[in-house]
């Protein structure tokens, strides 16, 4: 067993970077379903910064369920030191990569160990190492989920209707805006290996990356609207999302669906006058999802692009880079 303390970052006030701090703190136990695994690298995620800034609450709660000092992060990969005796399926010396236990704040992935829900791990794919398996599971999963198959029946914060991912094939046509970013590049990729046609719409600076992961089109959105060029889409995936999400409702075809990552302000009279649909949803942890994604990545068919690494002592400068934005795949913290 390893020994009973750790490194690990931890928040005791929200703020800025500089509230990030690198301390000695227990190692976790594994409670029923659980196992303890050792990090080797944990991923960077908006969810992270929002907690540090100060948000406690996740969508469709109705209260914190945030106690500070907290450990940040969701996404790790790593090797399984210990298992609960209730767990099958996992040993210790397995590579496992995971989002933990998400939606919520309780993932605590940036320490040198975390107590993970076995059902929330797949086997880390053997071509991938650490580093990238970590830019995998929140990104991919949350492309999986959008475009591919949501997977679980829980109700949605953001709308009544259960989320329908649009089938994809070689007669269909996707615009993927903020492509470059870490949803964005994957969904790019899911949406290629379904035979769409892809659409994407990101910083022009990105152009050779985006083409190389397979994009038909790249729109470079410093020097030309999107939604002035495009017409007749069968769907929009705007990992931006937001206010301006809206605009990108002229470029579908009637029968179209637009899918913003975040929420965005949408008239349904508009969106009835136009034909189209309009459906969000909010990723959630799935080892067996994540496992789908594996073959994906293990096969070479998706990869995944890691924009910067960081020691999990350097948390700051990690998510002082999150701050400068123009993010190209994934921020990754590496853990000795």
């Amino acid at each position: 067993m390893p020994t009973q303390t750790m490194r690990a970052v931890r928040l005791h006030e929200h703020g800025g970077p500089e509230v990030l701090r690198y301390e000695e703190v227990p190692v976790p136990e594994p409670g029923p379903g659980e196992v303890l695994v050792r990090v080797h690298a944990a991923g960077v995620n908006p969810p992270d910064w929002y907690l540090r800034g100060g948000l406690t609450k996740m969508p469709g709660e109705t209260e914190s369920t945030v106690g500070l000092p907290v450990i940040p992060g969701t996404d790790v990969s790593g090797v399984v030191e210990a298992v609960a005796a209730d767990v099958d399926g996992l040993a210790v010396g397995d590579e496992v990569f995971g989002l933990l236990r998400f939606p919520s704040f309780d993932g605590s992935a940036y320490a040198e160990y975390v107590a993970a829900p076995a059902s929330d791990l797949a086997r880390k794919p053997a071509g991938l190492d650490h580093v990238h398996a970590a830019g995998a599971p929140m990104a991919g999963l949350t492309a999986w989920q959008f475009l591919v198959e949501l997977g679980h029946h829980h109700p949605s914060p953001f709308q009544e209707a259960r989320h329908r991912p649009t089938a994809l094939d070689a007669d269909t046509t996707v615009l993927v805006n903020g492509a470059a970013g870490g949803v964005g590049h994957f969904a790019l990729q899911l949406a290629k290996w379904k035979g769409a046609r892809v659409i994407a719409v990101a910083s022009g600076a990105h152009g050779p990356f985006l083409r190389e992961l397979g994009a038909d089109q790249v729109i470079d959105y410093t020097t030309s609207r999107p939604e002035d060029l495009v017409r007749d889409v069968d769907l929009v995936l705007d990992t931006v999302g937001g206010p301006d999400s809206r605009r990108f409702l002229r470029t579908l075809k009637r029968g179209g669906s637009h899918f913003p990552v975040f929420p965005g302000d949408f008239d349904t009279e508009e969106t009835a006058q136009l034909g189209v649909t309009v459906s969000i949803t909010q990723v959630r942890s799935s080892g067996a999802q994540l496992a789908e994604l594996g073959h994906l990545l293990d096969a070479g068919t998706v990869r995944v692009a890691i924009d910067s690494m960081f020691p999990l002592a350097d948390a700051r400068a990690a998510h002082e880079r999150a701050l400068r934005g123009h993010i190209r795949g994934k921020i990754v913290l590496t853990v000795a």
